[in-house]
């Protein structure tokens, strides 16, 4: 049997998470989600990988929740039937909060859960094929797993729209959310996703973790003397640390630091 997941490393240190389920349009079930979140994790601590490209193979991104089992998760054991959901919650989480700067990589639909994938990447690029919808209310279900990393994305107000109306969106009208940071050709998709993932890789490994770490401390919160001694103290630390000293030393010797020479 075909692995759910597809891993593969395009660029030293770039890592392509396919998920593997073409023929059920990459639907996430328990095997996929727990495969791709022990890859997450296992990546975040591996000091090789810099960046995290998740695709998938087919033409569908990942068409959200596998249908046949939510409907038997929800006539069984409620135990397992929380379990369940709790696991996407779980790997959404993992993803976002991975040191590993993530870049989504959308070649075509991403409904639901696939949408909350995409939305939960660092960045997220998509093909001109590329279509988000929320379907989970004409199901008589809610968005409820994925729906701070869509909020997150494109806005209180545009998700009151598109979690009630369960309404296709676009390519474009994803750019225009902010849920895609570019749209390319659909040839051009990979090409791109990895032309971005080595612009990434550029930065220092500890710095790109802790621009991460930054965003998530410093989102939400009123800039005020609390959060200016907080990040002026984030700043001092790094100064002193092997990998600032070095990048600023390289920057003035006209030379490339150590992680980029290597």
């Amino acid at each position: 049997m075909a692995p759910k997941l597809l891993e593969t490393e395009p660029a030293p240190g770039v890592v392509r998470l396919a998920l593997n389920r073409p023929e059920q349009r990459n639907a996430l079930d328990a095997a996929l989600i727990e495969a791709l979140h022990a890859a997450v994790l296992r990546h975040g601590a591996r000091a090789a990988t810099r960046v995290l490209l998740i695709g998938a193979e087919g033409t569908a991104f990942c068409a959200g929740a596998d249908l046949n089992a939510m409907l038997a998760l929800g006539r069984g054991d409620r135990a397992a039937n929380s379990a369940d959901a709790g696991r996407l919650a779980t790997l959404l989480l993992a993803v976002r909060d991975c040191p590993k700067p993530s870049i989504a990589v959308v070649q075509g639909p991403a409904f639901g859960g696939g949408m909350g994938l995409a939305a939960c990447c660092d960045l997220a690029i998509g093909s001109t094929a590329a279509r988000f919808r929320l379907p989970e209310v004409q199901l008589g279900l809610v968005p409820a797993v994925i729906s701070p990393f869509v909020l997150e994305a494109i806005g209180l107000r545009q998700a009151r729209r598109y979690f009630l109306s369960g309404e296709p969106i676009d390519a474009e009208r994803a750019l225009e959310l902010g849920l895609l940071h570019a749209v390319v050709a659909a040839t051009e998709l990979e090409g791109e996703a990895l032309r971005l993932a080595r612009e990434i890789a550029l930065g220092g490994p500890h710095a790109l973790g802790e621009c991460k770490r930054l965003i998530a401390e410093v989102a939400h919160r009123d800039p005020g003397a609390t959060l200016a001694a907080t990040t002026a103290e984030w700043l001092a630390t790094l100064r002193e640390g092997a990998e600032a000293q070095d990048g600023v030393s390289a920057a003035l010797e006209r030379r490339l630091p150590a992680w980029r020479a290597s």
